[in-house]
């Protein structure tokens, strides 16, 4: 399968004030994301968790090394524009991306910047904000949301623009559970009925137990990457890097401690609650 994106030898570096020396954000950092999956990259905080998403959407540039978002240089500028359009970036506070005072204005907004002609439009908008159930609340102001709707509506101006790949940087840690789940639902509707490309960063171990691979950040450099259930189940390792499983996983790791045999890579209450019933009491 093509991929939609490909990390190569990449390293950055903040540049810092006069007579200081620069921060290694990134440490020749290398990755493949194939087009139509879902991926999660964790982290602890200044790992290069969100370094690696300025770089996807071309706000940053590597410093050695290439980023290539289907096949098109980020370094080249051409190339600029098209990247932008193939991969749409969602930022942890939706209030940074709303930009009108009416919802079905704030979504026409990007692809009215990509020329898109006024006939099309209102398709593209109406169908976005379907995708993301928020219809509905077309003709009202983006203040009057809360921040799960706030940021269905920043997914719905990206999608209206139609990328290929969605990019989201710690999109549900401003909000509610409720918020989460509204947003996290949209997230994977997106990834199986439209076949976006998904980008999740995430401090939220739960929000990624069914994405498709898994990749682990530590002081600027890929730690480790793989399925869920492999990634998950190693437990000591990941508390090391100052990362916690989910739930499901830590309690199924202190079954086996205390000798009761389960299984080592439950991630979900659902599997943990089968295994717990099939225990010979």
């Amino acid at each position: 399968m093509e991929n939609m994106i490909s990390i190569q030898n990449v390293s950055f570096k903040y540049r810092t004030g006069e007579g200081m020396e620069d921060v290694l954000a990134l440490d020749n950092v290398s990755f493949d994301v194939k087009k139509g999956d879902f991926v999660g990259i964790i982290g602890h905080n200044g790992s290069g968790k969100s370094t690696i998403a300025k770089l996807l959407n071309a706000i940053y540039f590597p410093l050695s090394g290439d980023v290539l978002i289907s096949g098109m240089n980020t370094k080249d500028e051409e190339n600029i524009w098209k990247i932008r359009q193939k991969a749409g970036m969602i930022f942890q506070n939706p209030d940074n991306q709303m930009v009108a005072t009416i919802v079905e204005e704030d979504v026409a907004f990007g692809p009215e910047n990509l020329g898109v002609p006024h006939a099309d439009l209102r398709g593209r908008v109406d169908e976005a904000l379907n995708m993301v159930g928020m219809y509905e609340y077309k003709d009202k102001k983006p203040h009057e949301l809360s921040g799960g709707q706030k940021q269905r509506i920043a997914i719905a101006g990206i999608l209206a623009m139609e990328p290929e790949c969605i990019i989201l940087d710690e999109p549900t840690a401003m909000l509610d559970p409720k918020g989460r789940v509204e947003v996290l639902n949209t997230i994977k509707r997106l990834n199986k009925e439209k076949n976006t490309t998904v980008v999740l960063i995430t401090h939220y171990m739960d929000e990624i137990v069914d994405c498709d691979n898994i990749f682990i950040m530590n002081n600027g450099k890929l730690e480790y990457d793989g399925k869920p259930k492999d990634v998950f189940k190693q437990v000591e390792f990941l508390r090391k890097l100052r990362l916690e499983p989910p739930f499901a996983t830590r309690v199924s790791y202190e079954m086996n401690k205390s000798g009761i045999n389960i299984k080592d890579d439950v991630l979900t209450i659902d599997e943990l609650a089968e295994e717990i019933c099939q225990l010979k009491v």
